[in-house]
């Protein structure tokens, strides 16, 4: 796909382009050497992902990645998939498809402009600095002509900035809100800093809750770099393959994954590790961005009460509060994360329909979803559990 100036191009393979050049759009901010904002869009993210398997031929997730080049340059980039399906996206669309094939079409195979099983917001139309506009417009253009020229539903990006989303929408994408749990840090010295932010009642719980989790019978420990051995990672898969069990079915990574991840992602992780008579019990993963704490997996094979929040959510503040890290997110879904000081924020997607029938009635529903989510956001913030302060008639402050 060519004009004078543009050509956009597809790859069935991260290994079709160089690190070098993706990440010069995927993460800029890393030529001072410093972190990138989140690891998820990086080359050596996604290509664990494809050299693992866990994505690619028979899972439904099948790499078409778009690249954009300006005078032979490369200056944008997404990762884009074919999906057969609508799982590991945490943006659900299955009322969509259900009434896309009612009414006589096929909704998969659909496009997804997405970090597979990642529900984190980052940018999701990569460009290299100074190539914004034009970079994003000749992604959204690619992605359109692939899905018409082969007779596809529908095309999604999932997770996207504001920003994105705001620029998406005024080049004729549908816009889409929904809410997650981010805890964030208000300059907090330490936990207990953080506990004098919540009301009393809450203050107390928390503190019980710790207890009660340390209670367990072993240690619990931060590890990150070269402290992760390949032995936590045969733990952690056992974990990982029980939770996956669980709530998917099937586990989405597969056990090379995490072998690769040790390769290539090991200052990328921080791995929380409970561990019992010599034995790890439980554990969560995080990723680590320049001023994010990214929570993903959490596992066990012993039930101990409170372990998951202590593992999950305390552990990741203290860890956050010791590093200067400004939020901390948890994750989709999950209303119990409110009373534990993390508390719901708006993320955004973006869509297209083929048939524009079909995108009209979608764009009411999701002009009314927008409402509906704003609302429910404020409810949900108004039972947070921070201090509502007041002040009593002799002018003391009082919870």
């Amino acid at each position: 796909m060519t004009d004078t100036q543009i050509e956009i191009s597809v790859l069935a393979t991260l290994s079709d382009i160089s690190a070098q050049d993706w990440d010069a759009c995927a993460c800029p901010e890393t030529a001072d050497g410093a972190r990138p904002f989140d690891p998820f869009t990086t080359h050596r993210f996604l290509s664990a992902l494809e050299d693992s398997r866990s994505v690619g031929t028979g899972t439904g997730w099948q790499p078409r990645h778009l690249v954009v080049r300006k005078g032979g340059a490369v200056i944008a980039v997404a990762p884009m998939y074919a999906k057969s399906h609508s799982q590991g996206e945490y943006i659900f669309d299955h009322n969509f498809a259900h009434a896309y094939e009612r009414a006589g079409g096929r909704y998969y195979p659909k496009l997804q402009i997405a970090v597979p099983f990642t529900p984190v917001t980052g940018r999701r139309f990569l460009t290299r600095p100074g190539h914004e506009a034009d970079g994003m417009a000749g992604l959204i253009r690619g992605a359109l002509q692939v899905a018409t020229e082969n007779r596809l539903s529908s095309v999604h990006a999932t997770f996207c900035t504001p920003d994105e989303a705001a620029r998406g929408e005024r080049l004729g994408l549908l816009r889409r809100t929904s809410q997650q749990y981010h805890w964030e840090n208000a300059g907090y010295r330490s936990f207990d800093d953080f506990l004098a932010s919540l009301s009393s009642r809450k203050r107390k719980n928390i503190r019980k809750e710790r207890a009660t989790a340390q209670d367990f019978g072993g240690e619990i420990l931060r590890l990150s770099g070269e402290a992760i051995r390949p032995e936590h990672w045969d733990a952690f898969w056992r974990f990982y393959q029980d939770t996956g069990a669980r709530k998917w079915g099937t586990p989405y990574l597969t056990r090379a994954f995490f072998d690769r991840a040790h390769e290539t992602l090991q200052d990328d992780m921080l791995l929380i590790l409970a561990v019992r008579n010599g034995r790890p019990v439980a554990g969560a993963l995080n990723f680590i961005g320049r001023e994010r704490l990214y929570g993903r997996y959490w596992g066990a094979i012993e039930d101990h009460a409170c372990l998951h929040f202590e593992c999950c959510y305390y552990q990741a503040i203290d860890h956050a509060i010791a590093h200067g890290l400004k939020t901390v997110e948890a994750g989709a879904q999950g209303e119990h994360k409110i009373a534990r000081g993390y508390l719901p924020v708006e993320t955004h997607s973006l869509h297209w329909f083929a048939d524009q029938r079909f995108s009209a009635a979608v764009e009411d529903y999701l002009r009314a979803e927008r409402a509906a989510v704003g609302e429910e956001i404020e409810i949900l913030t108004s039972y947070g559990p921070f201090r509502k302060v007041m002040e009593t008639a002799d002018g003391r402050e009082t919870d």
